[in-house]
Formats: structure tokens, sequence, C-alpha cells
């Protein structure tokens, strides 16, 4: 009895998008940025969505200035309407998309008898709602080719309850986007369409600096640390490897996942 015949192709020839589309949003800064940085530089061409303008062309102007072929697309997330001009931005310059990187959404510490409407429905519509219209959007134009990667950004929030601060509204809506994740990976999965999700842990972003430096955020660091095995917060280039893998042939037995990313947080 002979072996199974491996691939034709090496394996690292397998990791790169060479030909590929993609497009990743809240692409203006932090992961996002990270995110179509790597997928440009394994090979895709990128649109980088941003609701900020000037942070979306400045991002795209880095990936040219790298040989990347890259545009940059304003669009607000939590709008249908804009949702689908985004899509059609993309399809409109080349023709398709193959990968779509869902990363926008923002972070709350806000204590549960806090929450107010606005408070639940603003977290709530960006994080997870966008998330979901967004990759309806994406999966209708994958469905009709046949093949095509989606990435949610969700969290090591959606697995266990973050200490010493409060989030409830962030926590739940990432629990949300793992489970959005698996539902659309298995109603997909027949017609080609892989949809996986990253869950990053404590991650060094403006963003989480800013929190950082808030009264509520000046003792945080030292808690995380403690409880991270590995002792450090991830920087953003940490996370690269996981979106490449995820966008790429090489991830093709792949859906339904969650991959965490923490330093080995979640590991206690």
């Amino acid at each position: 009895m002979t072996d199974v015949v491996l691939s034709s192709q090496p394996i690292l020839e397998r990791f790169k998008l060479t030909g590929r589309v993609a497009l990743v949003t809240g692409a203006g800064q932090g992961i996002g940025r990270a995110f179509a940085h790597a997928l440009g530089e394994a090979g895709a061409a990128v649109a980088v969505v941003d609701i900020n303008a000037d942070a979306a062309k400045a991002v795209a102007g880095e990936l040219v200035q790298k040989g990347i072929d890259a545009i940059e697309v304003v669009a607000d997330v939590t709008r249908v309407d804009q949702i689908q001009g985004m899509i059609e931005a993309v399809v409109r310059k080349w023709g398709r998309l193959t990968i779509a990187v869902n990363n926008a959404g923002m972070g709350d510490w806000t204590a549960a008898e806090d929450v107010d409407e606005n408070n639940w429905d603003r977290i709530s519509d960006l994080n997870l709602r966008g998330v979901f219209f967004c990759a309806q959007a994406e999966g209708r134009i994958m469905l009709k080719a046949g093949y095509g990667k989606i990435i949610n950004t969700a969290s090591i929030s959606g697995t266990i309850v973050n200490t010493p601060q409060k989030q409830v509204v962030y926590n739940t809506t990432k629990a949300g986007v793992m489970h959005l994740t698996k539902s659309l990976a298995a109603e997909w999965a027949p017609q080609g369409i892989r949809v996986n999700s990253i869950s990053p842990g404590y991650t060094r972003t403006k963003l989480v600096d800013d929190l950082l430096a808030t009264p509520i955020g000046q003792n945080m660091l030292p808690h995380w640390i403690a409880r991270t095995p590995q002792a450090r917060m991830a920087e953003v280039t940490d996370l690269q490897g996981a979106v490449v893998y995820l966008a790429s042939e090489a991830s093709d037995f792949m859906t339904g996942h969650d991959m965490i990313i923490d330093g080995g947080y979640c590991t206690w």
C-alpha cells in the first residue's frame, strides 16, 4: 500500500497570497493596520477600510510604498448601506474578493450596573452587528465564486471574563463573534467558504494605551502581565502570522475555529 500523495506545492508556497484580494475593516490603526500589512506582504491586494478617511489613506499609502496594490475605503461598518459601498469599491477595483478580515471594534470598561442603552447599542452595533452584516455582504460575493476566507477578530474576552476591569458588554459581543463565526462556517462550508476567528490577548495598541492612561486603567497592566505566562503584552506583529495562515491555502481544511493568541493567558 502506498502512502497518500502530498501536495505538489511546497508548504511555504501554500502560505502565499499572490493573486488574492483582501479587505480589512478597522485597518487605519492597531491590529487592523498590522493585518493589512501582513496580507499585503504575503502577496494580496488590500483594501484598507476605516471610518477615519485620513487613517485609511495613510495606511494604504504605507502599503503602496512597499509595492503592494492597495486602496483606501471609507466606511462605517455599523451602516449596511456603507458596507455595501465597501464591497462595491473592492469589486469595482479588482473584480473579486477573496479574503475579508472583519476587525473593526471597540472596547469599554463599564460596570454592568452602569450600562445604559446607548452604551450597549454603541458597542454591540460595531462589535457584533457590524461583523455579521460585513460577513453577509462578503459571503454573497464569495459564494458566487465558490471560494473565500472570512476572518473575524474576536478576543480572549469571548472565552474568559477579564479581571480586574469590568466589561460585560465587550465580553458578550466577542463571545457572539465567536459563535457567529462557527454558525457561518457551518452554513457556508459546502460552498467553499471558510470562516474563522482570531482571539488576541492583551495587545499593545494606541486604543489600549489610551485606556491604560485613564484613572480606572492606571493599575490594570501589572494584573494582566502577572496572569500571562509569557509575562508581556502582545505586539501587533505577534498576530500577523495567524491572519496570513487563515487567509491562505494552507488553512483550507480549517473552518469554524477560534485561534487564541494570548501568551498563554487562557491556560490558567
